[in-house]
């Protein structure tokens, strides 16, 4: 693995955060981060990774993706401690083999990293089959024959017309790359598959998609989106090599969901659960969290732990809207969705937030309009027994 400073020269600043960033199969980090990079100067301390056998890194004929994330691990704490920052996590991104290894990093590693973007990647990419035919051809002819399928396969149509010196370079980069090497990283595809872990991962994670991406369609990209507090979205117009494509939106994402990640996202497991449970009885009442908490079995308790941490010391703590607005917005989700039992709790929430009864009434209007007029019936039905009870 070669490493290479892409947001600039001389001393890395203390104060930044670091944000570790790695490449697609075939490429190098530098030509594929680069724009991303300058977009970030001032924000983050921007540091690429190579696979083995592309651009300056040492070739290798066999690789596992737990030995890649061990040493992006690895090399992040060895850079915080260079910087004075001993110990403590730093960012990470990737496309996909690289938002592949973010995800194993996640998985083996939660401690190392504060949040991880997954670019056009999945739990999965491809097939095993597909790999390992990959595999034996390159073996066999060498990545040449490689680049001209890329061309049409990495990037949204007419792109190459727009930024023919971008193409250029990451084609250079695929055909210059070791042949032992790429098909190692085949190898490694064709066996990595964390869909069944997607529950364990404890780290804050952005799933991005390109629209156009027929490598890693956008629909098992987004399956990143499964995982406990993350998010997902797509990149309208782009393909599989995002950050070239749009390194505005790459880098606008990762300013605002990985690199500002809220303070919330940033805490330990225990703070984010000590968070949760503070705002959870604030919002539902004391009474009604020492009943739920009281039921707790063996059945019942990592799923109330879980709700506590992530969305009420996930979410509920984010500091991008007042807790009146959450609470309007939770409203109209749960009358859109029919789910009446929550709603009862959550109009009682509603009035500890702030909301008074015209606002609420208001809320259920608007629901009116854009949930139906059923479901707003049933909603006003529901809120009356709630004002009876409470009366």
């Amino acid at each position: 693995m070669s490493t290479t400073r892409l947001d600039g020269t001389g001393p890395a600043p203390a104060d930044l955060p670091l944000l570790v960033v790695g490449p697609s199969l075939g490429t190098t980090s530098r030509t594929l981060w680069s724009e991303v990079a300058q977009r970030l100067a001032g924000t983050a301390v921007v540091v690429g990774w190579d696979l083995p056998g592309h651009g300056d890194a040492a070739p290798a004929t066999a690789l596992t993706a737990g030995r890649l994330a061990a040493d992006v691990a690895s090399f992040g704490a060895a850079v915080q401690a260079e910087r004075g920052r001993p110990g403590e996590a730093f960012a990470y991104a990737g496309d996909s083999i690289g938002g592949a290894i973010g995800l194993q990093l996640a998985l083996d590693s939660p401690g190392a990293v504060s949040a991880v973007g997954v670019l056009c990647s999945a739990p999965r990419i491809g097939t095993p089959a597909g790999w390992r035919e990959r595999a034996a051809q390159v073996r066999e002819h060498g990545t040449g024959p490689l680049v001209e399928a890329s061309a049409a396969r990495w990037f949204a149509p007419g792109f190459a017309a727009r930024r023919p010196e971008v193409v250029r370079a990451l084609l250079d980069d695929l055909a210059a790359t070791d042949a032992a090497s790429y098909a190692a990283a085949c190898e490694l595809l064709s066996g990595l598959d964390v869909t069944g872990r997607l529950g364990e991962l404890r780290v804050p994670v952005l799933a991005v998609a390109g629209e156009l991406d027929v490598v890693v369609p956008v629909d098992e990209t987004l399956a990143v989106g499964r995982a406990p507090g993350a998010l997902a979205t797509v990149v309208a117009g782009a393909a599989h090599q995002l950050p070239v494509e749009d390194p505005v939106a790459v880098a606008d994402l990762l300013r605002h969901h990985v690199l500002a990640a809220p303070a919330a996202q940033r805490r330990t497991l225990g703070e984010q659960y000590a968070a949760g449970m503070a705002v959870r009885r604030e919002v539902l009442g004391p009474a009604h969290v020492d009943r739920a908490t009281a039921g707790v079995d063996d059945v019942t308790r990592d799923f109330q732990e879980m709700i506590t941490r992530y969305a009420w010391g996930g979410i509920w703590t984010r500091e991008g809207l007042s807790r009146r607005e959450r609470s309007m917005i939770t409203l109209t989700a749960l009358i859109a969705r029919g789910h009446h039992e929550e709603l009862a709790m959550h109009l009682r929430a509603a009035v500890r937030n702030g909301l008074t009864q015209q606002e609420i009434v208001e809320v259920l209007l608007q629901s009116a309009v854009y949930c139906g007029v059923p479901d707003a019936n049933t909603a006003f039905r529901v809120y009356r027994e709630v004002l009876a009870q409470d009366a």
